[in-house]
């Protein structure tokens, strides 16, 4: 089998699965199998695969068909235009949250802040990247899971801004020692009702609770202690929650400053909020 017969039987076997974009996840998939990059993999499509070869890209196709991410599979996930380390431990990073990374660069820039938390990094997408685009800020992540971290230090490590990323074990906010500028979080905000039966991710970084929530409602407790009078609060939120967190934030604190933002799709997607 050479490499362009691979990549059709890998699209029909895909979309027996009805996996979406089967073309791209193919490709995806055999470039994985055969360490190469897109070019290397079109340049000589008459290519044979060995033995060894088939049988891998058999039995990771076989994965793929049964619902298990690209990302896990292959171990990787491209995030604001850097490579993450990802595995089952924490939750594959999505397109939509670069909105919350955009705001947060945005006003860290126009307010000259150095002093943000990452609150739930995981992998630490959000946290690295942010490192990446201010490098004057010092960085603050933290997460309950010492496996996400583990890997989140990976990434650290591998995008070099070790230096001014502080790792934090604990419950949301508790581990931070000091008061920052800006907190950016993105936590779990799926319904209990709408958690996937049989869900591939770690189920700690999707549950928001009854109403998806319920991890936000404790944020804002402990918000008081550890954001400076007039910091910023950066929340991604999931689709149709923007009017609940709104109540939320104005019950939780006096005359606050929000705002709504909607992503590429024109869902509400962050609120943002100023104390003053």
């Amino acid at each position: 089998m050479n490499l362009r017969q691979a990549l059709t039987s890998a699209r029909e076997t895909l979309a027996t699965g009805n996996i979406e974009d089967p073309a791209l996840e193919s490709e995806i998939l055999l470039r994985h199998v055969l360490a190469i990059d897109r070019a290397g993999l079109y340049s000589d499509l008459d290519r044979e695969l060995n033995q060894r070869h088939e049988k891998n890209l058999s039995q990771i196709l076989e994965r793929r068909r049964r619902g298990e991410p690209s990302a896990y599979i292959t171990g990787h996930r491209e995030f604001y235009g850097l490579d993450f380390t990802v595995n089952h431990d924490v939750l594959i990073p999505r397109p939509e949250t670069e909105l919350l990374v955009d705001l947060t660069i945005k006003l860290a820039r126009d307010h000259k802040i150095t002093k943000i938390a990452d609150v739930g990094t995981g992998c630490g997408a959000i946290a690295v990247s942010l490192a990446k685009e201010l490098p004057l800020a010092t960085v603050y992540a933290t997460d309950i899971s010492r496996e996400a971290l583990v890997i989140a230090r990976q990434n650290c490590v591998r995008h070099g801004v070790s230096d001014r990323l502080v790792l934090l074990r604990g419950d949301l906010l508790e581990p931070l020692g000091k008061t920052v500028d800006m907190i950016a979080a993105n936590l779990p905000y799926v319904k209990e009702s709408d958690l996937p039966a049989n869900g591939h991710e770690p189920a700690v970084a999707l549950d928001g609770g009854k109403d998806g929530l319920d991890q936000i409602k404790r944020l804002c407790r402990q918000v008081g202690r550890k954001l400076r009078r007039d910091g910023y609060l950066l929340l991604e939120i999931g689709q149709g929650q923007a009017e609940m967190v709104v109540d939320i934030l104005c019950k939780a604190f006096p005359a606050p400053a929000i705002e709504v933002h909607k992503d590429l799709a024109g869902i509400e997607r962050v609120v943002s909020l100023r104390l003053t």
